[in-house]
């Protein structure tokens, strides 16, 4: 997809959600790698087809019409054949297998402040604090990570998660910890409550995170295990309830 069709494309899910064109370019500004991780799904999933010998395009090929010689067309130019566009370079299919319910963006409730779900990837809030932009955006770059217990813990960058490694990747990412922290830890990080922006629940056997609307947590859906963004919420029971101090 061009840049062009991609910025088309954005448009039409800030409108869906409720935002303006205005709006739209403040958060495009916003969201750095994240619209490059859109694109990179978009350009896969738009490669061409492969044309199967015996098609109608291979015999469009063999009952190509005669071209006249050169000294044909040198002792009558109106012989010439016209120029035909689109006919050279490659073909390129307008097309995507992705279903509209799954271009469109979506946020939680309709809240103007929430984060935009798009394509698995969060868009944050054009009014978002930095450090919040940052958790959203190291977020994003390991969605789709498989779950494996302990990934995370070892070092902050790390080819798989487990709970508490995605929830301390995304802290990082918005300064927010210098270290990844168990989800035991993350009982007593921070200050009591819930934040305005991010919200961490823990207990001894799981920890998630609520950031600008958006839950951040590796259970199970029909996409698998691992972390990655969700819109519905889910029971905080059991769970002791932290946030980053101002946030």
């Amino acid at each position: 997809m061009g840049a062009t069709a991609a910025l088309a494309t954005l448009a039409i899910a800030f409108g869906h959600v409720g935002i303006g064109v205005s709006g739209g370019h403040q958060t495009i500004e916003a969201i750095g790698d994240s619209l490059a991780l859109v694109s990179v799904r978009q350009q896969i999933e738009a490669a061409p087809r492969q044309t199967q010998p015996g098609s109608e395009a291979t015999a469009s090929r063999t009952a190509a019409p005669d071209v006249p010689s050169a000294a044909e067309i040198a002792a009558d130019p109106s012989k010439l054949p016209p120029a035909s566009a689109g006919s050279n370079g490659t073909t390129v299919p307008h097309h995507s297998n992705l279903s509209r319910g799954e271009i469109f963006a979506h946020r939680r409730g309709g809240d103007p402040n929430a984060a935009i779900l798009l394509t698995g990837v969060a868009l944050p809030p054009p009014a978002a604090p930095e450090a919040v932009k940052g958790a959203i955006n190291a977020a994003n770059t390991i969605v789709g990570r498989p779950y494996v217990w302990g990934g995370g813990h070892g070092s902050f960058y790390d080819d798989s998660y487990d709970c508490s490694g995605a929830v301390s990747f995304a802290l990082f990412g918005g300064g927010l910890i210098p270290r990844p922290l168990t989800s035991g830890e993350l009982e007593h990080w921070g200050a009591p409550g819930p934040g305005k922006w991010i919200t961490v629940y823990a207990n001894a056997g799981h920890t998630f995170a609520e950031i600008a609307g958006l839950r951040w947590d590796t259970v199970g859906d029909e996409q698998g295990t691992g972390p990655r963004w969700h819109l519905a919420t889910t029971s905080s029971a059991g769970f002791v309830v932290r946030h980053p101090p101002g946030l």
